[in-house]
């Protein structure tokens, strides 16, 4: 998988690339086919803003932009709706397929 990190106005740090890398490893936990995840963090007004991008195969992309005065808790908080969307699409696409063939009980006659 892909995970390009840009930076507008921020100097990445090893520290903020290691954060990432953890918030990478919790989206895999869904067993969704993500492709690319495109991390955005760039500098606003009053704080720095995070956008995670995430390309998952044969869905639309989750989008989530979070903005807050510390990057740490920026990131943090991005992730925490990251995973709740890409939670919400996992039950959508668990509970919208019928059960397994390991599922089915064969019927005795």
């Amino acid at each position: 998988m892909n995970t390009p990190i840009r930076t507008k106005d921020i100097t990445l740090t090893e520290k903020t690339r290691e954060h990432i890398q953890k918030a990478k490893e919790q989206f895999m936990k869904y067993n969704l086919d993500i492709t690319t995840i495109n991390v955005l963090l760039s500098k606003v007004k009053h704080g720095v803003e995070v956008e995670f991008d995430i390309h998952i195969a044969h869905h639309a992309p989750v989008v989530i932009s979070q903005q807050d005065a510390d990057l740490d808790a920026a990131i943090d908080l991005a992730v925490e709706r990251a995973n709740k969307a890409l939670r919400r699409l996992h039950d959508k696409v668990k509970s919208h397929r019928g059960p397994g063939l390991k599922d089915l009980e064969v019927q005795e006659v």
